[in-house]
């Protein structure tokens, strides 16, 4: 099943600059794969991520687990 807001953000992730996204999935939770070799990097785009588009952080609060 196509996941069209999941879409939607991979593009515009892609966009603000991280081609390494991939199959995104919206909901109560957002899962995608990010391509990187070093976990501290990882996390520290997926905090930038989470800052710039993924949540908003005046009403929201995020927790992100990388693996």
């Amino acid at each position: 099943m196509l996941d069209v807001q999941g879409k939607a953000v991979e593009a515009a992730l892609h966009g603000l600059g991280w081609p390494g996204v991939s199959n995104v999935r919206m909901g109560r939770v957002i899962e995608f794969d990010l391509a990187a070799t070093d976990a501290a990097a990882a996390e520290a785009e997926v905090k930038a991520m989470c800052d710039k588009l993924l949540a908003n952080t005046v009403i929201e609060g995020y927790r992100a687990e990388v693996s």
